[in-house]
């Protein structure tokens, strides 16, 4: 059981980096570049960058996601991280935090983000302005994430680690 741990904690953190990172990379380096990218240039970003980041982005979450609570469920604190610590004097609560605010970041990337981007890039059919406003809720679910991202960050280093103090 050792080994399946360590093997799920990895595959874990190794996903949550790719996913993250994409976030990031989406919201500091993409969106506010993209302006600053001649017209001309535009469609080698957004038909064949950005859907293949976005590939890794959303399995990336998948994954952190189904190996979190792997993870959870064989350290045996899946229950207690998910009532947020309720049952055992809190001290699931960091860690329950951080779960559900990457449960919600989750969810916005495959139920929100995703089906967004497929219409502002053009992957499925849409017109001008529904490209126009799915573009804007992508982006502006994206930033939720990423502001999300800093306490659920927090949440899972300080649920594993701060309590040892």
């Amino acid at each position: 059981m050792d080994f399946a741990q360590f093997l799920f904690r990895y595959l874990h953190v190794l996903s949550g980096v790719m996913w993250i990172g994409l976030l990031w990379y989406f919201n500091f380096v993409q969106i506010p570049s993209m302006p600053k990218i001649p017209d001309d240039q535009k469609p080698a970003v957004s038909k064949v960058i950005a859907p293949r980041a976005l590939f890794w982005f959303r399995w990336g979450a998948m994954s952190t996601i189904v190996t979190g609570l792997i993870l959870a469920a064989t350290n045996q604190y899946l229950g207690h991280a998910v009532l947020l610590g309720i049952t055992d004097n809190g001290t699931s609560t960091a860690i329950g935090v951080g779960m559900w605010l990457g449960t919600i970041m989750w969810f916005n990337v495959w139920f929100v983000i995703w089906p967004n981007q497929k219409r502002a890039l053009g992957i499925v059919e849409a017109d001008a302005d529904t490209k126009k406003k799915s573009a804007r809720t992508a982006m502006l679910f994206s930033r939720t994430n990423t502001m999300l991202s800093i306490p659920m960050l927090f949440g899972m280093v300080s649920g594993q680690n701060l309590w040892y103090l």
